[in-house]
């Protein structure tokens, strides 16, 4: 019966990502600016081509081999998962003919804004799955234990590298990157705590069901 509760994990993790996901396409779309990582996913999209989702994969298997080398281990499935899923799901939505870009500066910031909190809580829900973390937060706290500096310190360094290689590259740089690099972690903490207590709620349910049907099978 544990199987049921893994599976019930893997769908909140899976749903998690399909809302994190949209919420990233959203801004992309409001081209009032992105994320950091996705500056640098669209600049290599600009630059050499394929999609944008393709290079969110690519850079994902750089950044995880990159943290396999500094911690000397494999990362958790939950990663790669992570990783391939995002893409996938990114260059679906890509493809919805009527997310199309905003003609006012307004209705920008607003789908932009949309944007951030559907990304927000779609994070909140996966990671409540508590199945393995993306790519960027496994090299986040590789580097973090390697170099014994804080959390905050190794994230801050970097946003900081990859908006500038995004921006090199003709990365989307615009007021909405500036508002995300400053408010997503109040953003994720806001939604984190709520999207765990909605989780914790759904699995014990479920959790408190399967222990039911397994004392009946063995009655």
């Amino acid at each position: 019966m544990k199987n049921v509760l893994l599976y019930k994990r893997f769908l909140l993790f899976v749903v998690g990502l399909l809302i994190m996901s949209f919420g990233i396409v959203l801004m992309i779309v409001s081209n009032f600016g992105v994320s950091p990582w996705d500056v640098l996913h669209v600049g290599l999209y600009y630059q050499f081509g394929l999609t944008i989702g393709t290079w969110s994969i690519l850079v994902g298997f750089i950044v995880l081999g990159s943290s396999s080398l500094l911690m000397k281990r494999w990362p958790k499935f939950g990663a790669y998962l992570n990783m391939i899923l995002v893409g996938l799901f990114i260059d679906m939505y890509m493809k919805i003919p009527f997310l199309i870009e905003p003609n006012h500066m307004a209705e920008k910031f607003i789908m932009f804004f949309i944007g951030m909190v559907i990304n927000a809580y779609g994070m909140g829900i996966y990671l409540s799955a508590e199945m393995g973390a993306g790519p960027r937060d496994s090299f986040m706290l590789a580097l973090q234990e390697k170099t014994g500096w804080k959390i905050a310190t190794v994230r801050r360094l970097m946003e900081v590298i990859v908006l500038a290689i995004g921006w090199i590259l003709g990365g989307p740089v615009f007021y909405g990157t500036i508002i995300f690099s400053l408010t997503v972690g109040t953003f994720i903490g806001i939604a984190l705590p709520q999207c765990r207590f909605v989780a914790s709620k759904f699995l014990k349910v479920h959790h408190k069901l399967d222990q039911r049907i397994e004392r009946s099978a063995e009655l």
